[in-house]
């Protein structure tokens, strides 16, 4: 490695900060990787491991007809080692992507330990380092540096509440109510399900609307792609039976009918010895929710290994600060990455280190820096982040709202399987030519 190589900072250990700092030492660039944890602990983590999934297990669908699963693929082709070790570490989850969490994140902490030229840090910045810097603190960015990076930025930061789904022991399920199905699958599926009748429904939720909370200030706001379902119970009395509780394409095989509502549990590990509650996500007390999550059939004994909670999520107004590139408007050296830029869900997280590394990498090496066409998942995420025209920022999941329309006209599925063909088409034809892709082709095997 030359000594000639400025020495990059990454700040944050989270999936964006290991992807960065990945991308960058694969390529022969020295890195400093700081991650706080274990000295300074969060509300939401667990574990001292880097990249360690805080919410859901899952890094949501494989299709190429969903943001998500075109989004993955485009990562797996740019060489990203998040894809890499989350199919390593699968666990059953039907049509999604769901990871083993704690095999996953032991597996990146080995990875990342092992790359040449890389220090890991284990300290609390107070403030940003001096030199080239990567800031991928994400949702939990540390009070101090949070405050250092806003009068940096002269502007406050926004923020809102996310809240964490529960876990429960499988062996406490009751498998005389709990029925193994995919939706729509004929096959036994990934998921159990707990049928709820019209009756354990309206208990569950009014006893949901009545539950002691945490409080939350009036100021603070959810991330709609997240609501707590006390929240989403609040807003109507069916709303959970059209969201996260929906039967639609499951049979109860006890009854041979649709339930009126259900509850689905997600396996959490390898050993399929824990499962979460999909979409139960909940700012209630600890106590509240082990009275209320009990009356679901199936859980009256359940035995939850971790409670849903809530932490704060900070990020910056993106497009006022930051370029396509990921770098600061105010200083190249500067770049943003994770969802403290805006994107919201692991996999945009991931996706955004990654090109932070690669045009940290290439300025660091003398190298133009690089932005996917917008026609790809992540040129269009970038776009929506980074986009100046934009007024009122909010995070946002990729999707195929924020892809440019097609040159023709097409409607439903077949819209979406032309803009993935395009999207794969332009993404190879630009990777090749800012000439990563033999770069890539060697991390892929690493």
């Amino acid at each position: 490695m030359s000594e000639a190589i400025e020495r990059v900072s990454v700040v944050g250990g989270g999936l964006a900060g290991c992807e960065a700092a990945w991308q960058l030492a694969r390529r022969g660039v020295p890195v400093d990787l700081y991650e706080m944890r274990p000295v300074t602990r969060t509300a939401a983590h667990a574990t001292e491991h880097l990249a360690e999934l805080v919410c859901s297990n899952s890094f949501r669908s494989r299709s190429l007809t969903t943001g998500a699963g075109l989004l993955k693929e485009e990562m797996r082709r740019m060489g990203s080692l998040m894809i890499a070790e989350g199919e390593a570490h699968q666990v059953p989850a039907g049509s999604a992507l769901a990871v083993d969490r704690t095999r996953f994140a032991q597996a990146i902490s080995e990875r990342i330990a092992s790359l040449p030229g890389l220090r890991l840090i284990r300290r609390e910045l107070e403030t940003l380092p001096e030199g080239m810097t990567i800031v991928a603190t994400g949702p939990l960015t540390g009070q101090p540096l949070s405050e250092s990076i806003r009068e940096l930025l002269g502007a406050e930061h926004l923020y809102y509440y996310d809240a964490i789904s529960p876990v429960v022991n499988a062996e406490s399920v009751d498998a005389a109510v709990a029925f193994r199905a995919s939706r729509y699958d004929e096959n036994p599926g990934d998921y159990l399900n707990l049928p709820l009748t019209q009756a354990d429904y309206y208990r569950l939720v009014d006893a949901v609307t009545e539950a002691e909370k945490v409080p939350v200030r009036s100021f603070e706001r959810f991330f709609e792609g997240c609501l707590p379902i006390e929240e989403m119970a609040r807003r109507g009395r069916e709303t959970l039976a059209f969201g996260p509780m929906r039967p639609t394409g499951l049979l109860d095989p006890a009854s041979g009918q649709r339930p009126y509502a259900v509850v689905q549990l997600r396996q959490e590990n390898r050993e399929g010895t824990l499962y979460n509650l999909v979409g139960f996500q909940t700012k209630m007390t600890y106590p509240e929710q082990k009275r209320v999550f009990s009356l679901i059939p199936g859980l009256s004994k359940a035995v939850f290994v971790r409670y849903g909670s809530l932490h704060r999520n900070t990020f910056i107004n993106a497009p006022q600060h930051l370029l396509p590139t990921l770098q600061w408007r105010g200083a190249p050296r500067l770049f943003f990455a994770g969802q403290i830029t805006g994107v919201e869900g692991y996999i945009e997280s991931a996706a955004s280190g990654l090109l932070a590394g690669v045009n940290a990498a290439r300025l660091a090496t003398g190298a133009k820096l690089v932005t996917p066409p917008a026609t790809t998942a992540l040129g269009s995420l970038l776009h929506y982040i980074t986009d100046t025209g934009r007024e009122a920022f909010q995070p946002m999941n990729v999707n195929f709202g924020l892809f440019p329309s097609l040159s023709f006209k097409a409607k439903g599925r077949r819209k979406k399987e032309f803009m993935a063909e395009r999207s794969l088409r332009d993404l190879e034809r630009w990777w090749l030519e800012t000439g990563e892709d033999g770069v890539a082709g060697a991390v892929r095997q690493a």
